[in-house]
Protein backbone atom coordinates (compact mmCIF):
# COMPACT_ATOMS: atom_id res chain seq x y z
CA UNK A 1 0.00 0.00 0.00
CA UNK A 2 1.59 3.27 -0.95
CA UNK A 3 1.43 6.76 0.82
CA UNK A 4 0.04 6.71 4.62
CA UNK A 5 -3.37 6.86 6.00
CA UNK A 6 -4.44 7.22 9.65
CA UNK A 7 -7.64 5.11 10.25
CA UNK A 8 -10.18 5.38 13.10
CA UNK A 9 -13.30 2.77 12.52
CA UNK A 10 -16.10 5.00 13.87
CA UNK A 11 -19.76 3.82 13.52
CA UNK A 12 -21.25 7.45 13.39
CA UNK A 13 -23.11 8.86 10.54
CA UNK A 14 -23.74 12.53 10.74
CA UNK A 15 -23.96 14.13 6.89
CA UNK A 16 -23.77 13.64 3.32
CA UNK A 17 -21.09 15.96 1.47
CA UNK A 18 -22.61 15.17 -2.15
CA UNK A 19 -25.21 12.84 -3.89
CA UNK A 20 -23.65 9.59 -3.95
CA UNK A 21 -22.52 8.25 -7.64
CA UNK A 22 -23.50 4.34 -7.93
CA UNK A 23 -21.11 2.55 -10.16
CA UNK A 24 -20.26 -0.25 -11.69
CA UNK A 25 -18.19 -3.50 -9.56
CA UNK A 26 -15.48 -5.26 -9.79
CA UNK A 27 -15.34 -7.47 -12.81
CA UNK A 28 -13.24 -8.62 -15.92
CA UNK A 29 -13.48 -5.30 -17.83
CA UNK A 30 -12.46 -3.32 -14.63
CA UNK A 31 -8.89 -2.10 -14.33
CA UNK A 32 -7.28 -5.35 -12.32
CA UNK A 33 -4.33 -3.11 -11.59
CA UNK A 34 -3.90 -2.40 -7.63
CA UNK A 35 -2.63 1.04 -7.52
CA UNK A 36 -4.08 3.22 -10.73
CA UNK A 37 -3.30 6.76 -11.96
CA UNK A 38 -6.40 6.88 -14.34
CA UNK A 39 -10.08 7.69 -13.49
CA UNK A 40 -11.65 5.22 -12.14
CA UNK A 41 -9.98 2.93 -9.34
CA UNK A 42 -8.71 -0.45 -9.27
CA UNK A 43 -10.09 -3.80 -8.35
CA UNK A 44 -9.11 -5.07 -4.90
CA UNK A 45 -6.46 -7.79 -5.27
CA UNK A 46 -7.69 -11.45 -5.51
CA UNK A 47 -5.79 -14.45 -3.69
CA UNK A 48 -6.73 -17.37 -1.37
CA UNK A 49 -4.73 -17.37 1.27
CA UNK A 50 -4.83 -19.97 3.74
CA UNK A 51 -2.77 -21.97 6.38
CA UNK A 52 -3.49 -25.71 7.68
CA UNK A 53 -4.29 -25.61 11.66
CA UNK A 54 -3.72 -29.45 12.09
CA UNK A 55 -5.07 -30.60 15.74
CA UNK A 56 -3.84 -34.34 15.09
CA UNK A 57 -1.25 -34.45 17.67
CA UNK A 58 -1.05 -31.56 18.26
CA UNK A 59 0.80 -30.16 15.76
CA UNK A 60 -0.34 -26.61 15.63
CA UNK A 61 -3.81 -26.38 18.10
CA UNK A 62 -3.62 -26.68 20.79
CA UNK A 63 -0.43 -26.84 22.36
CA UNK A 64 -0.80 -29.69 24.19
CA UNK A 65 -4.05 -31.90 25.24
CA UNK A 66 -5.42 -31.02 28.52
CA UNK A 67 -5.23 -26.86 28.23
CA UNK A 68 -7.97 -25.40 30.25
CA UNK A 69 -10.75 -23.48 27.72
CA UNK A 70 -9.78 -19.95 28.28
CA UNK A 71 -5.85 -21.61 27.32
CA UNK A 72 -6.99 -22.98 24.11
CA UNK A 73 -8.97 -19.96 23.83
CA UNK A 74 -5.98 -17.83 23.71
CA UNK A 75 -3.82 -19.80 21.78
CA UNK A 76 -6.66 -19.86 19.13
CA UNK A 77 -6.81 -15.61 19.51
CA UNK A 78 -3.08 -16.11 18.92
CA UNK A 79 -3.10 -17.88 15.77
CA UNK A 80 -5.86 -16.14 14.10
CA UNK A 81 -4.54 -12.37 15.21
CA UNK A 82 -0.88 -13.54 13.81
CA UNK A 83 -3.08 -15.31 10.43
CA UNK A 84 -4.63 -11.72 10.02
CA UNK A 85 -1.69 -9.69 10.75
CA UNK A 86 0.28 -11.79 7.78
CA UNK A 87 -2.34 -10.94 5.57
CA UNK A 88 -3.96 -14.34 5.32
CA UNK A 89 -7.38 -14.48 4.49
CA UNK A 90 -8.83 -18.49 5.45
CA UNK A 91 -7.98 -20.98 7.93
CA UNK A 92 -8.48 -24.67 7.50
CA UNK A 93 -9.63 -26.11 10.88
CA UNK A 94 -8.49 -30.09 11.52
CA UNK A 95 -11.52 -30.36 13.03
CA UNK A 96 -11.98 -34.58 12.57
CA UNK A 97 -8.06 -36.00 13.19
CA UNK A 98 -9.82 -39.31 13.62
CA UNK A 99 -12.77 -40.24 14.03
CA UNK A 100 -13.20 -37.92 17.25
CA UNK A 101 -14.75 -34.13 17.45
CA UNK A 102 -12.98 -30.71 18.42
CA UNK A 103 -17.03 -29.65 18.60
CA UNK A 104 -19.52 -30.94 20.49
CA UNK A 105 -21.05 -34.09 18.11
CA UNK A 106 -24.13 -36.46 18.76
CA UNK A 107 -22.09 -39.19 16.80
CA UNK A 108 -18.01 -38.70 16.81
CA UNK A 109 -16.53 -38.35 21.08
CA UNK A 110 -14.51 -35.30 22.04
CA UNK A 111 -10.74 -35.57 20.43
CA UNK A 112 -7.81 -36.55 23.04
CA UNK A 113 -5.96 -34.48 21.42
CA UNK A 114 -8.57 -31.46 22.61
CA UNK A 115 -8.54 -32.36 26.54
CA UNK A 116 -6.17 -35.47 26.69
CA UNK A 117 -8.82 -37.99 27.02
CA UNK A 118 -10.97 -39.41 24.25
CA UNK A 119 -14.61 -38.74 25.42
CA UNK A 120 -13.71 -36.23 28.25
CA UNK A 121 -15.28 -32.15 26.97
CA UNK A 122 -13.63 -29.06 27.97
CA UNK A 123 -13.40 -27.95 31.30
CA UNK A 124 -15.76 -25.44 30.82
CA UNK A 125 -17.99 -27.25 28.11
CA UNK A 126 -17.54 -24.84 25.58
CA UNK A 127 -17.85 -25.01 21.90
CA UNK A 128 -14.26 -25.03 20.33
CA UNK A 129 -15.73 -25.05 16.68
CA UNK A 130 -18.28 -22.04 16.80
CA UNK A 131 -15.56 -20.43 19.19
CA UNK A 132 -13.08 -20.36 16.05
CA UNK A 133 -15.39 -20.15 13.40
CA UNK A 134 -16.89 -16.28 15.10
CA UNK A 135 -13.10 -15.22 15.89
CA UNK A 136 -11.99 -16.45 12.73
CA UNK A 137 -14.75 -14.27 10.66
CA UNK A 138 -14.33 -11.34 13.15
CA UNK A 139 -10.71 -10.77 11.62
CA UNK A 140 -12.00 -11.19 8.18
CA UNK A 141 -11.09 -15.07 7.95
CA UNK A 142 -12.58 -17.90 6.18
CA UNK A 143 -13.09 -20.85 8.20
CA UNK A 144 -12.86 -23.84 6.61
CA UNK A 145 -13.15 -27.46 8.17
CA UNK A 146 -10.95 -30.43 7.87
CA UNK A 147 -11.53 -34.21 8.00
CA UNK A 148 -9.97 -37.25 7.87
CA UNK A 149 -12.33 -39.03 6.21
CA UNK A 150 -11.55 -43.20 7.50
CA UNK A 151 -8.61 -42.71 10.15
CA UNK A 152 -10.55 -43.98 13.18
CA UNK A 153 -8.17 -44.14 16.33
CA UNK A 154 -3.84 -44.14 16.43
CA UNK A 155 -1.91 -45.98 18.78
CA UNK A 156 -0.48 -43.06 20.53
CA UNK A 157 -3.66 -41.42 21.21
CA UNK A 158 -4.33 -42.84 24.67
CA UNK A 159 -6.54 -45.23 26.18
CA UNK A 160 -9.22 -46.22 24.29
CA UNK A 161 -12.80 -45.60 25.58
CA UNK A 162 -16.34 -46.72 24.83
CA UNK A 163 -16.96 -43.96 23.23
CA UNK A 164 -14.40 -44.65 20.52
CA UNK A 165 -16.04 -45.87 16.80
CA UNK A 166 -13.58 -49.20 17.05
CA UNK A 167 -15.82 -50.54 20.58
CA UNK A 168 -19.49 -48.77 18.86
CA UNK A 169 -19.15 -50.11 15.84
CA UNK A 170 -16.41 -52.32 15.56
CA UNK A 171 -17.74 -54.14 12.26
CA UNK A 172 -16.37 -50.54 10.43
CA UNK A 173 -13.03 -50.70 11.81
CA UNK A 174 -9.81 -52.98 10.74
CA UNK A 175 -6.61 -53.30 12.85
CA UNK A 176 -3.39 -52.40 10.84
CA UNK A 177 0.03 -53.58 11.44
CA UNK A 178 1.32 -50.33 13.23
CA UNK A 179 -1.94 -51.05 15.45
CA UNK A 180 -3.95 -48.14 14.02
CA UNK A 181 -7.17 -48.67 13.65
CA UNK A 182 -8.86 -47.61 9.90
CA UNK A 183 -12.38 -47.52 8.74
CA UNK A 184 -13.31 -49.78 5.94
CA UNK A 185 -13.83 -48.09 3.22
CA UNK A 186 -15.35 -51.07 1.46
CA UNK A 187 -18.44 -50.85 3.94
CA UNK A 188 -21.15 -48.83 2.25
CA UNK A 189 -21.85 -48.13 6.08
CA UNK A 190 -18.74 -46.64 6.47
CA UNK A 191 -19.40 -44.21 3.31
CA UNK A 192 -22.90 -43.37 5.24
CA UNK A 193 -21.02 -42.80 8.70
CA UNK A 194 -18.50 -40.68 7.25
CA UNK A 195 -20.87 -38.50 5.17
CA UNK A 196 -23.21 -37.61 8.36
CA UNK A 197 -20.29 -36.88 10.15
CA UNK A 198 -19.45 -34.00 7.66
CA UNK A 199 -23.14 -33.13 6.91
CA UNK A 200 -23.68 -32.74 10.88
CA UNK A 201 -21.01 -30.05 10.78
CA UNK A 202 -22.42 -28.41 7.49
CA UNK A 203 -25.67 -27.95 9.03
CA UNK A 204 -24.80 -26.89 12.58
CA UNK A 205 -22.19 -24.36 11.84
CA UNK A 206 -21.41 -21.14 9.44
CA UNK A 207 -18.51 -22.88 7.92
CA UNK A 208 -16.92 -21.41 4.92
CA UNK A 209 -15.77 -24.83 3.80
CA UNK A 210 -15.45 -28.52 3.99
CA UNK A 211 -12.12 -30.16 3.03
CA UNK A 212 -10.44 -33.32 3.04
CA UNK A 213 -6.80 -33.96 3.19
CA UNK A 214 -4.60 -36.97 1.41
CA UNK A 215 -5.62 -39.79 3.76
CA UNK A 216 -7.87 -42.30 2.05
CA UNK A 217 -6.63 -45.80 2.37
CA UNK A 218 -3.59 -45.67 4.67
CA UNK A 219 -0.11 -45.26 3.22
CA UNK A 220 1.73 -48.13 2.60
CA UNK A 221 2.15 -50.42 -0.26
CA UNK A 222 -1.57 -50.47 -1.01
CA UNK A 223 -2.33 -53.98 0.90
CA UNK A 224 -5.38 -53.19 3.20
CA UNK A 225 -7.26 -55.77 5.14
CA UNK A 226 -10.37 -55.60 3.50
CA UNK A 227 -11.21 -59.33 2.73
CA UNK A 228 -14.64 -59.63 3.99
CA UNK A 229 -16.13 -56.21 2.27
CA UNK A 230 -14.13 -57.86 -1.17
CA UNK A 231 -16.14 -61.13 -0.67
CA UNK A 232 -19.11 -58.93 0.14
CA UNK A 233 -18.93 -56.95 -2.95
CA UNK A 234 -18.15 -60.35 -5.43
CA UNK A 235 -21.17 -62.27 -3.73
CA UNK A 236 -23.24 -59.53 -4.87
CA UNK A 237 -22.62 -59.61 -8.39
CA UNK A 238 -19.49 -56.83 -8.35
CA UNK A 239 -17.58 -57.05 -11.86
CA UNK A 240 -14.92 -54.64 -10.97
CA UNK A 241 -11.08 -55.89 -10.31
CA UNK A 242 -10.47 -54.90 -6.14
CA UNK A 243 -8.09 -51.83 -6.96
CA UNK A 244 -11.04 -50.51 -8.99
CA UNK A 245 -13.48 -51.24 -6.75
CA UNK A 246 -11.31 -49.92 -3.55
CA UNK A 247 -11.05 -46.67 -6.03
CA UNK A 248 -15.14 -46.64 -6.38
CA UNK A 249 -15.75 -47.05 -2.74
CA UNK A 250 -13.50 -43.28 -2.39
CA UNK A 251 -14.90 -41.88 -5.62
CA UNK A 252 -18.46 -42.49 -4.34
CA UNK A 253 -17.99 -41.12 -0.84
CA UNK A 254 -16.36 -37.42 -2.55
CA UNK A 255 -19.26 -37.69 -5.08
CA UNK A 256 -21.63 -37.94 -2.06
CA UNK A 257 -20.20 -35.22 0.10
CA UNK A 258 -20.22 -32.83 -2.79
CA UNK A 259 -24.02 -33.33 -3.64
CA UNK A 260 -24.84 -33.45 0.24
CA UNK A 261 -23.20 -29.70 1.17
CA UNK A 262 -24.47 -28.27 -2.31
CA UNK A 263 -28.41 -29.41 -1.37
CA UNK A 264 -27.96 -28.55 1.87
CA UNK A 265 -25.68 -24.98 1.95
CA UNK A 266 -24.68 -24.25 -1.56
CA UNK A 267 -22.34 -21.23 -0.62
CA UNK A 268 -20.32 -23.75 1.46
CA UNK A 269 -16.89 -24.87 -0.91
CA UNK A 270 -15.91 -28.26 -0.46
CA UNK A 271 -12.11 -28.54 -1.39
CA UNK A 272 -9.64 -31.80 -1.46
CA UNK A 273 -6.22 -31.64 -0.53
CA UNK A 274 -4.72 -34.64 -2.40
CA UNK A 275 -1.37 -36.03 -2.46
CA UNK A 276 0.79 -33.96 -5.12
CA UNK A 277 1.23 -36.70 -7.41
CA UNK A 278 -1.65 -38.18 -9.10
CA UNK A 279 0.76 -40.56 -10.82
CA UNK A 280 4.50 -41.16 -11.35
CA UNK A 281 4.67 -40.53 -15.56
CA UNK A 282 2.13 -37.78 -15.32
CA UNK A 283 3.79 -35.79 -16.52
CA UNK A 284 6.25 -37.86 -17.86
CA UNK A 285 9.26 -36.66 -16.22
CA UNK A 286 7.73 -36.97 -12.68
CA UNK A 287 8.60 -39.79 -10.67
CA UNK A 288 7.08 -40.60 -6.39
CA UNK A 289 4.52 -41.62 -5.05
CA UNK A 290 1.53 -43.63 -6.77
CA UNK A 291 -1.93 -42.67 -4.95
CA UNK A 292 -3.85 -44.24 -7.87
CA UNK A 293 -2.75 -47.99 -6.76
CA UNK A 294 -1.67 -47.10 -3.07
CA UNK A 295 -4.22 -44.89 -1.33
CA UNK A 296 -6.94 -46.24 -4.17
CA UNK A 297 -7.17 -42.25 -4.91
CA UNK A 298 -8.24 -41.51 -8.37
CA UNK A 299 -7.49 -37.49 -7.66
CA UNK A 300 -7.27 -36.69 -11.74
CA UNK A 301 -11.14 -38.69 -11.56
CA UNK A 302 -12.69 -36.02 -9.03
CA UNK A 303 -11.07 -32.82 -10.69
CA UNK A 304 -12.03 -33.77 -14.23
CA UNK A 305 -15.79 -34.21 -13.10
CA UNK A 306 -15.78 -31.35 -10.91
CA UNK A 307 -16.86 -32.31 -7.56
CA UNK A 308 -14.74 -29.81 -5.65
CA UNK A 309 -14.89 -26.11 -5.68
CA UNK A 310 -10.97 -25.73 -4.92
CA UNK A 311 -8.69 -28.10 -5.51
CA UNK A 312 -4.95 -28.14 -3.34
CA UNK A 313 -2.43 -30.64 -4.07
CA UNK A 314 0.43 -30.90 -2.05
CA UNK A 315 2.86 -29.84 -3.71
CA UNK A 316 5.05 -29.84 -1.29
CA UNK A 317 8.50 -29.93 -3.22
CA UNK A 318 11.31 -27.46 -4.50
CA UNK A 319 10.35 -25.62 -8.20
CA UNK A 320 14.15 -27.03 -9.33
CA UNK A 321 13.50 -30.58 -7.89
CA UNK A 322 13.39 -32.24 -11.17
CA UNK A 323 11.81 -35.83 -10.63
CA UNK A 324 8.78 -33.63 -8.62
CA UNK A 325 8.81 -30.00 -9.64
CA UNK A 326 6.64 -27.79 -8.51
CA UNK A 327 5.55 -25.75 -11.65
CA UNK A 328 5.91 -28.70 -13.63
CA UNK A 329 2.91 -30.41 -11.09
CA UNK A 330 1.12 -27.38 -10.79
CA UNK A 331 0.70 -26.71 -15.01
CA UNK A 332 0.27 -30.34 -15.32
CA UNK A 333 -2.91 -30.07 -12.44
CA UNK A 334 -4.23 -27.00 -14.34
CA UNK A 335 -4.87 -28.26 -17.73
CA UNK A 336 -6.67 -31.37 -15.80
CA UNK A 337 -8.55 -28.44 -14.44
CA UNK A 338 -11.47 -29.04 -17.02
CA UNK A 339 -14.14 -27.46 -14.70
CA UNK A 340 -12.29 -24.08 -13.87
CA UNK A 341 -12.43 -24.94 -10.29
CA UNK A 342 -10.07 -23.07 -7.90
CA UNK A 343 -6.83 -24.32 -7.99
CA UNK A 344 -4.83 -23.59 -4.76
CA UNK A 345 -1.71 -25.70 -4.00
CA UNK A 346 -0.80 -26.89 -0.94
CA UNK A 347 2.95 -25.83 0.14
CA UNK A 348 4.97 -27.17 2.90
CA UNK A 349 5.93 -23.60 4.61
CA UNK A 350 7.56 -25.39 7.65
CA UNK A 351 10.07 -26.32 5.52
CA UNK A 352 10.99 -22.80 4.36
CA UNK A 353 11.99 -20.88 7.60
CA UNK A 354 15.23 -19.79 6.63
CA UNK A 355 16.31 -16.88 4.05
CA UNK A 356 16.95 -19.13 1.29
CA UNK A 357 13.76 -21.00 2.49
CA UNK A 358 11.76 -17.34 2.15
CA UNK A 359 12.89 -17.23 -1.45
CA UNK A 360 11.69 -20.47 -2.64
CA UNK A 361 8.31 -19.44 -0.87
CA UNK A 362 8.12 -16.66 -2.69
CA UNK A 363 9.02 -18.22 -5.69
CA UNK A 364 6.07 -21.01 -5.51
CA UNK A 365 3.78 -18.27 -4.81
CA UNK A 366 4.71 -16.38 -7.69
CA UNK A 367 5.04 -19.19 -10.32
CA UNK A 368 0.78 -20.26 -8.94
CA UNK A 369 0.37 -16.78 -9.63
CA UNK A 370 1.38 -17.27 -13.35
CA UNK A 371 -0.54 -20.71 -13.54
CA UNK A 372 -3.84 -19.02 -12.33
CA UNK A 373 -3.95 -15.17 -12.59
CA UNK A 374 -8.01 -14.60 -12.44
CA UNK A 375 -7.95 -16.43 -8.96
CA UNK A 376 -4.80 -17.16 -7.19
CA UNK A 377 -4.14 -18.72 -3.90
CA UNK A 378 -2.40 -21.25 -1.81
CA UNK A 379 -2.51 -22.90 1.75
CA UNK A 380 0.39 -23.29 3.88
CA UNK A 381 1.10 -26.44 5.91
CA UNK A 382 1.68 -25.38 8.95
CA UNK A 383 0.71 -22.75 11.30
CA UNK A 384 3.35 -23.83 13.15
CA UNK A 385 5.61 -22.46 11.01
CA UNK A 386 4.45 -19.01 11.85
CA UNK A 387 4.02 -19.52 15.51
CA UNK A 388 7.80 -20.41 16.13
CA UNK A 389 10.85 -17.78 15.14
CA UNK A 390 8.77 -16.20 12.75
CA UNK A 391 10.01 -13.06 12.29
CA UNK A 392 11.39 -14.03 8.68
CA UNK A 393 8.69 -15.62 7.74
CA UNK A 394 5.96 -13.53 8.38
CA UNK A 395 8.06 -10.24 7.85
CA UNK A 396 9.30 -11.65 4.29
CA UNK A 397 5.57 -12.60 3.07
CA UNK A 398 4.08 -9.53 4.28
CA UNK A 399 6.87 -6.97 2.86
CA UNK A 400 7.12 -9.28 -0.03
CA UNK A 401 4.23 -11.27 -1.96
CA UNK A 402 1.32 -10.02 1.06
CA UNK A 403 2.20 -6.38 0.74
CA UNK A 404 -1.35 -5.55 0.01
CA UNK A 405 -4.72 -6.89 1.52
CA UNK A 406 -6.46 -9.31 -0.97
CA UNK A 407 -9.99 -10.88 -1.24
CA UNK A 408 -11.04 -14.26 -1.41
CA UNK A 409 -11.89 -14.79 -5.14
CA UNK A 410 -15.21 -15.55 -6.25
CA UNK A 411 -17.05 -19.00 -7.20
CA UNK A 412 -19.22 -18.01 -9.69
CA UNK A 413 -20.81 -21.44 -10.20
CA UNK A 414 -21.76 -21.78 -6.97
CA UNK A 415 -23.68 -18.14 -7.17
CA UNK A 416 -22.92 -14.92 -8.50
CA UNK A 417 -25.50 -12.52 -7.50
CA UNK A 418 -23.76 -8.90 -6.34
CA UNK A 419 -24.92 -7.97 -2.86
CA UNK A 420 -26.57 -4.69 -2.80
CA UNK A 421 -24.62 -1.60 -2.70
CA UNK A 422 -24.24 0.50 0.56
CA UNK A 423 -25.33 3.58 1.61
CA UNK A 424 -22.51 5.58 3.04
CA UNK A 425 -22.74 8.95 5.14
CA UNK A 426 -19.53 11.06 4.99
CA UNK A 427 -18.48 13.83 7.67
CA UNK A 428 -15.56 16.24 6.33
CA UNK A 429 -13.36 18.62 9.22
CA UNK A 430 -10.23 20.63 8.27
CA UNK A 431 -8.04 17.43 8.12
CA UNK A 432 -9.99 14.84 7.83
CA UNK A 433 -12.74 13.03 6.30
CA UNK A 434 -14.78 10.28 7.85
CA UNK A 435 -16.98 7.84 5.97
CA UNK A 436 -19.28 5.21 7.59
CA UNK A 437 -21.09 2.69 5.46
CA UNK A 438 -24.31 0.16 5.60
CA UNK A 439 -26.63 -1.97 3.95
CA UNK A 440 -30.07 -2.46 5.01
CA UNK A 441 -29.91 -6.28 5.62
CA UNK A 442 -25.81 -6.78 6.49
CA UNK A 443 -26.05 -10.67 7.27
CA UNK A 444 -24.21 -12.16 4.07
CA UNK A 445 -21.73 -9.10 4.26
CA UNK A 446 -18.43 -10.61 4.98
CA UNK A 447 -16.24 -7.52 4.31
CA UNK A 448 -16.00 -3.98 2.85
CA UNK A 449 -13.25 -1.70 0.37
CA UNK A 450 -12.76 1.52 0.86
CA UNK A 451 -11.40 3.16 -2.63
CA UNK A 452 -9.12 6.03 -2.33
CA UNK A 453 -7.91 8.31 -4.34
CA UNK A 454 -5.21 10.32 -3.28
CA UNK A 455 -3.71 13.22 -6.06
CA UNK A 456 -3.28 10.87 -9.10
CA UNK A 457 -3.43 7.76 -7.98
CA UNK A 458 -5.90 5.18 -6.55
CA UNK A 459 -5.86 2.28 -3.55
CA UNK A 460 -8.14 0.41 -1.67
CA UNK A 461 -8.43 -0.55 2.30
CA UNK A 462 -10.31 -3.84 2.86
CA UNK A 463 -12.12 -4.23 6.55
CA UNK A 464 -14.20 -6.95 8.33
CA UNK A 465 -17.88 -7.61 8.44
CA UNK A 466 -18.44 -5.64 11.78
CA UNK A 467 -16.65 -2.57 10.30
CA UNK A 468 -18.83 0.71 10.44
CA UNK A 469 -16.60 3.27 8.68
CA UNK A 470 -12.72 4.60 8.97
CA UNK A 471 -11.46 7.68 8.89
CA UNK A 472 -8.97 9.76 6.32
CA UNK A 473 -6.26 12.13 5.79
CA UNK A 474 -7.45 14.93 3.54
CA UNK A 475 -3.65 15.27 2.70
CA UNK A 476 -0.77 12.72 2.52
CA UNK A 477 2.91 12.57 2.11
CA UNK A 478 4.46 10.86 -0.99
CA UNK A 479 8.45 10.82 -0.43
CA UNK A 480 10.31 11.57 -3.43
CA UNK A 481 13.87 10.01 -3.30
CA UNK A 482 17.30 10.35 -5.02
CA UNK A 483 20.41 8.06 -5.05
CA UNK A 484 23.40 10.28 -4.81
CA UNK A 485 26.23 8.16 -4.71
CA UNK A 486 25.54 5.00 -1.75
CA UNK A 487 22.97 6.60 -0.09
CA UNK A 488 19.13 7.28 -0.44
CA UNK A 489 18.45 10.73 -0.24
CA UNK A 490 14.62 12.46 0.24
CA UNK A 491 14.43 15.16 -2.21
CA UNK A 492 11.07 16.34 -1.62
CA UNK A 493 7.85 15.35 0.03
CA UNK A 494 4.81 16.52 -2.06
CA UNK A 495 1.30 16.56 -0.76
CA UNK A 496 -1.58 14.77 -1.87
CA UNK A 497 -5.22 15.75 -1.74
CA UNK A 498 -7.70 13.18 -1.26
CA UNK A 499 -9.95 13.20 -4.25
CA UNK A 500 -13.07 10.56 -4.10
CA UNK A 501 -13.56 8.12 -1.97
CA UNK A 502 -15.88 4.83 -3.19
CA UNK A 503 -17.03 2.04 -1.22
CA UNK A 504 -18.25 -1.67 -2.10
CA UNK A 505 -19.64 -4.46 0.01
CA UNK A 506 -18.36 -8.27 -0.19
CA UNK A 507 -20.62 -11.48 -0.05
CA UNK A 508 -19.67 -14.83 1.83
CA UNK A 509 -19.19 -16.38 -2.00
CA UNK A 510 -16.63 -13.33 -2.47
CA UNK A 511 -19.45 -11.36 -5.05
CA UNK A 512 -18.42 -7.31 -5.10
CA UNK A 513 -21.40 -4.90 -5.20
CA UNK A 514 -21.46 -2.08 -7.47
CA UNK A 515 -19.23 0.99 -5.96
CA UNK A 516 -20.56 3.51 -4.58
CA UNK A 517 -18.62 6.81 -4.82
CA UNK A 518 -18.32 10.38 -3.62
CA UNK A 519 -16.10 13.15 -4.83
CA UNK A 520 -14.51 15.44 -2.28
CA UNK A 521 -13.09 19.09 -3.03
CA UNK A 522 -9.52 19.49 -1.57
CA UNK A 523 -8.75 21.62 1.09
CA UNK A 524 -7.08 24.60 0.12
Amino acid sequence: MSGRFTIRVTHIVVCLVTLPILLQGCGTDRNSSTTNTGGEPPCADREFRAVWVATVNNIDWPDKPGLTSAEQQREARIILDSAAALGLNAVVLQVRPQCDAIYPSAIEPWSCFLTGEEGKAPDSLYDPLAFWIEEAHNRGLELHAWFNPYRAHLAHCGAMTDSCVVRKHPGFVRRLPDSTYWLDPGDPAVQEYSWRVVMDVVRRYDIDGVQFDDYFYPYGDGSFPDDTTWQIYRNAGGARTRNDWRRENINSLVRHVYAGIKAEKRHVKFGLSPFGIWRPGFPRSIAGFDQYNNLYADARLWLNEGWVDYWSPQLYWPTTQIPQSYPVLLGWWEKENTHHRHLWPGLFTSRLASAGGLQELTSEIMVERGFVPEAPGHIHFSMRAFLRDSSLLMSGLRHGPYRRQALVPPSPWLGDNAPETPHIAVQPDSATVSVSWSVPDSAEIFRWVVYVHYGTSWDYLIFNRHDGGTTLQRERIVESHVRRQDTLDVTQTPVEHLRAIEVSAIDRLGNESAHVSWSLTPQP
